[in-house]
């Protein structure tokens, strides 16, 4: 075994240690839908706060499961991914403006589409509202993105989106994807992550490595100055034993790992990105997640 090799086996090793990451807090009172159930609904919603939704796409309708957020302010809402397909979601997304326009006694709210990045299974519903009154579907470029956030020096600025009374932080974290971003809610102190980290496979092409380091320094030093409770990311695809992961295109989840990551887990994150990261296929396996380098890829 050459050293660099040793090294890095020895690191990944420390890394997923039990005691690498603290416990993160409970955020969600039901579990989620997860493929195991005969009749299981097409999208589950639940509720963080009067303006918060996490809507989880059933497995059933696409193997990839993603979650999107719904999150509302005083002027505007913010939904982040619009889904995989196999399904129509806007009803969803619909009916949830809907009951909270009548918590809060308003008749109307505009809407911003936006997506943690432009991978098919994040942006399969945009259709569904491109003709959406008073709605704005972010484009999927990096220019686009950082357009509607007011990202000055993409990737290196924070942009910032108010929806009145909450402003949220737009993080630019190209690797995985390169119009990729996290959205910070200093409100409920949570990172929506999407797939740059949650508990599953963090794909990254290799010849974006360099991308991902960067993108990850950056949260890090995000994350030492602001708070968070936990990280909220697009997809589970790890069971609740450590280290291990279902199989790609698993039709179901039975024993699926918490959605919530620590916000330890980001600086487990950025320090198992310090091995080489060279080969795809070859998989630095976490206890919460997995660092799985793929081919190279354009975007």
């Amino acid at each position: 075994m050459k050293t660099s090799a040793m090294a890095w086996a020895l690191a990944s090793a420390l890394i997923a240690s039990p005691l690498a990451a603290a416990a993160p807090p409970i955020l969600f009172a039901q579990p989620w839908i997860d493929g195991t159930a005969a009749n299981e609904p097409e999208t589950q919603v639940q509720r963080l706060d009067a303006d918060t939704f996490v809507i989880r796409q059933s497995i059933k309708t696409n193997f990839e499961g993603p979650f999107l957020y719904l999150v509302f302010g005083k002027e505007r809402a913010l939904l982040i991914d619009s889904g995989a397909g196999g399904l129509k979601i806007r009803p969803t997304i619909d009916r949830l403006i809907e009951e909270w326009l009548a918590a809060h006694h308003r008749t109307s709210v505009s809407l911003t589409v936006a997506h943690s990045h432009s991978h098919g299974d994040h942006i399969a519903g945009d259709a569904e509202f491109a003709n959406r009154p008073d709605t704005i579907v972010v484009g999927h470029s990096p220019e686009e993105v950082a357009r509607a956030f007011g990202i000055a020096d993409w990737p290196k600025s924070i942009g910032t989106f108010d929806l009145g009374g909450r402003t949220l932080s737009i993080i630019p974290t190209p690797g995985h994807q390169i119009a990729h971003i996290m959205v910070y809610d200093p409100k409920l102190k949570l990172l929506f992550s999407g797939d740059a980290l949650y508990p599953g496979r963090l794909y990254v092409p290799v010849n974006h490595i360099e991308e991902e380091r960067a993108s990850v320094d950056r949260l890090a030093a995000f994350a030492a100055a602001h708070p968070i409770r936990a990280a909220l990311g697009a997809h589970i695809e790890m069971t609740d034993v450590p280290g291990k992961d279902y199989a790609q295109r698993a039709p179901s989840h039975p024993h699926e790992h918490r959605l919530e990551l620590s916000p330890d887990s980001i600086t487990e994150l950025q320090t198992g990105l310090k091995a080489p990261l060279t080969t795809p296929g070859e998989r630095q396996i976490h206890n919460d997640f997995i660092i799985a380098p793929v081919p190279p890829r354009d975007k």
